[in-house]
């Protein structure tokens, strides 16, 4: 058995690892919480276009004076056009809102913008899609961890589950440390998150399934490592590519999708950390063995074969 890379002899580093950054992540969740975008908050956009370009700091700076703090400025589309969100203000309607920002841009560029489009997110919408959210995460979980078992065992179910809520948390985790803005686009990138961790995940299940059947020696972790290695390149290849894609929007893509650029090169990251560092050793902590993916022998099976 040709094992080139111990991962399973590394894995107590590895879960020390994982549970700084669990540990490090809920205390943040606990504390401080999501910088929640009005997606979630509630809230008016503003989408405003201008014949020249837009110097978001120069913007910014100008709502700021005219007393919008909150403002979130980004360029939408083109340098020369920009969306601002505003949370929800008392007193003020959405059209008289919009007038005041759009008098404030105009200071900072010396021209008067065309108004494209203004939204209004009131506060129970935005409770819906938090609560939706969340159970959206919650069934993608628990259909997950029906198919797993159903397609091998139910110990990699729950090493797959286990995995998965990890690499959910810490990227949550990312965000609220650093206290980027959490919206509807960001909740998407977590939830393909989800699906490429699982996918990684599979790719190794799948492999160490089939060697427990076909090889003959070793023990269970060897057979896991081996396993491990066998996908090794596989694993290295489909995200170094999908991580040259990503980071290429996250620099490129402009700040309408920054932040799901982020997430998702975030959870790659730790998705293809937890295939190997997390979801296997789970396993094999469960105390997975052949007997476990044999398939149960029916009485009359040898009759039947016969002549």
């Amino acid at each position: 058995m040709n094992k080139q890379i111990d991962f399973l002899g590394k894995r107590r580093f590895a879960a020390i690892f994982s549970g700084l950054l669990l540990i490090a992540s809920i205390v943040s969740l606990a504390s401080q919480g999501l910088k929640l975008g009005i997606d979630f908050t509630g809230g008016t956009l503003v989408e405003i276009g201008y014949k020249h370009s837009v110097d978001l700091k120069n913007m910014r700076a100008s709502l700021e004076t005219a007393g919008f703090d909150d403002a979130t400025v980004q360029h939408f589309g083109s340098t020369q056009e920009i969306l601002i969100r505003l949370k929800p203000r008392e007193g003020l309607s959405s059209a008289q809102l919009s007038t005041e920002v759009a008098a404030a841009a105009s200071k900072a560029m010396a021209e008067t913008g065309d108004i494209r489009r203004v939204e209004f997110v009131g506060p129970q919408v935005g409770e819906e899609l938090t609560e939706d959210g969340g159970l959206a995460l919650l069934y993608s979980m628990f259909g997950i961890l029906i198919y797993v078992a159903w397609r091998f065992e139910y110990k990699f179910a729950l090493g797959s589950v286990a995995a998965l809520v990890h690499d959910v948390l810490i990227t949550l985790g990312f965000f609220s440390i650093l206290q980027l803005e959490f919206d509807l686009t960001v909740l998407a990138a977590v939830l393909a998150v989800i699906g490429y961790s699982l996918n990684d995940t599979i790719v190794v299940y799948d492999r160490i399934r089939e060697n427990f059947i076909m090889l003959r020696t070793g023990t269970a972790e060897d057979i896991m490592n081996a396993s491990l290695n066998q996908t090794l390149s596989r694993t290295i290849m489909t995200s170094f590519t999908t991580l040259l894609v990503l980071i290429a929007l996250a620099l490129l893509g402009g700040e309408i999708i920054h932040n799901f650029a982020i997430a998702l090169t975030v959870g790659v990251v730790i998705g293809t950390y937890s295939s190997i560092f997390v979801a296997s050793p789970l396993v094999l902590a469960l105390g997975v063995s052949k007997e476990d993916l044999m398939q149960p022998e029916i009485e009359g099976d040898d009759i039947d074969a016969m002549p």
